[in-house]
């Protein structure tokens, strides 16, 4: 790697624990103005001094992040279909990588969708902006979609997909955490981030899958929802942090929470 895609690395997975905490913000771009992400600035901001790395739009990030919050940034560039459209997987790229520069982005990420009707042009997608990342010293986070066929996140699957990103050369693969997951990180040369996906019941049920993930080889985190859905979002993402970056089991990640929660609730109530 060159001096500039190694600094961009270090800019999304610490170089001091070798572990990331990526929070996604992009979901508007083919759900809209998504529950609790109706205005980003008031959801980002809160969160920005506790994540390593953020994901979203040229969009929002040029109206909804300040350029002095020194934010990293690993900036969405594909898309072209929606939720109430035929098919999700119909995508392409959105943004030009003279555009990624101009944003001073850590990296780029796109969606490929193996096994669907456009798996050859999202793989093409990943391939072509894969080659003009190592031209520019940009790191490609290759994105293992499944559209709306959540059964399909197996680790046979997702194996198949985790292995098809970096084979084509991506620098940083996110995909779901399931069972057997460890069968995922060992056959991936790339590090693997997991996406959060659907809302989960309980902060513990985030706190475990967290922690499992990291035990069975994944680098770190790249949620959305299951931090900025919640009613205590700066406490959930602390907590995940003490997991990913400190080593905390599941139950001391969700005492950190529970107390960050009830300090949280004492300023509220001017206590």
């Amino acid at each position: 790697m060159d001096w500039g895609m190694k600094n961009r690395m270090a800019r999304i997975i610490n170089p001091g624990t070798g572990r990331a905490v990526m929070v996604a913000f992009d979901h508007g771009y083919f759900l809209g103005p998504t529950h609790k992400l109706e205005v980003p600035r008031q959801t980002i901001t809160p969160l920005l001094p506790y994540a390593d790395t953020i994901m979203l739009t040229r969009g929002v990030l040029r109206s909804s992040v300040d350029p002095e919050s020194r934010a990293n940034v690993v900036l969405r560039v594909s898309g072209g279909s929606s939720i109430v459209g035929p098919d999700l997987s119909d995508e392409g790229l959105t943004t030009s990588f003279k555009d990624a520069l101009r944003l001073n982005v850590a990296g780029v990420g796109i969606s490929v969708f193996v096994g669907s009707e456009h798996e050859r042009q999202t793989l093409l997608n990943l391939a072509e902006l894969v080659d003009k990342g190592e031209e520019y010293g940009i790191p490609v986070l290759g994105i293992t979609a499944v559209g709306k066929e959540l059964e399909k996140r197996d680790a046979r699957y997702l194996s198949l997909c985790c292995r098809i990103c970096a084979e084509l050369g991506t620098h940083i693969v996110k995909t779901y955490y399931c069972e057997d997951f460890e069968k995922v990180t060992t056959s991936c040369p790339a590090p693997i981030v997991i996406a959060g996906g659907p809302k989960l019941e309980t902060e513990m049920d985030v706190f475990e899958m967290t922690y499992n993930a990291i035990r069975q080889g994944a680098v770190g985190v790249d949620m959305g929802r299951n931090i900025w859905q919640n009613d205590h979002p700066v406490a959930v993402i602390r907590a995940i942090r003490s997991i990913v970056h400190e080593n905390f089991k599941p139950k001391q990640a969700h005492d950190l929470f529970l107390g960050l929660k009830n300090e949280e609730s004492k300023k509220v109530a001017g206590v």
